[in-house]
């Protein structure tokens, strides 16, 4: 019985073409589409996710022969004579947000190490942590 009152109901109009307004253009599929989408509850759980996601690599941890070889290299790097020798710096960067970090390359020639900073620093300003130096080999240009 129900069946037939609702039939009832929507008989003068189910059979009207679709209203099309003349002021307001018709909206997109896609922003149609937004209105339903599911509501954020966690505003910033999204980027949570991302976050512990991400990977990074441990720091490592050079033996005491690694470094002293390390050390050789950038002493001779530095202590060159004439023009200095266009060198790849590979070193650890930490990440300021979670444990582990990542590596980078440098390129280019050593000005100087500061040691009193611990700094390594390239003739184009970059300063790199020399603690953070993995490995230094000579371009082969």
């Amino acid at each position: 019985m129900k069946e037939q009152d609702t039939e009832k109901n929507y008989e003068e109009i189910i059979n009207l073409p679709h209203h099309v307004s003349a002021v307001h253009p018709p909206m997109p599929r896609s922003d149609r589409a937004a209105q339903f989408a599911p509501f954020a509850a966690l505003t910033g759980y999204g980027e949570v996710i991302k976050e512990t996601a991400r990977q990074t690599e441990r720091k490592p941890e050079l033996t005491e022969e690694e470094k002293q070889a390390l050390d050789y290299k950038l002493q001779l790097a530095v202590s060159l004579p004439g023009e200095k020798p266009a060198v790849r710096v590979t070193y650890f960067v930490p990440d300021g947000k979670k444990a582990g970090g990542s590596y980078h390359r440098a390129r280019g020639k050593i000005r100087k190490t500061d040691t009193d900073r611990g700094k390594l620093v390239m003739e184009n300003g970059e300063q790199i942590d020399l603690e953070m130096v993995v490995d230094i080999t000579v371009d082969a240009d």
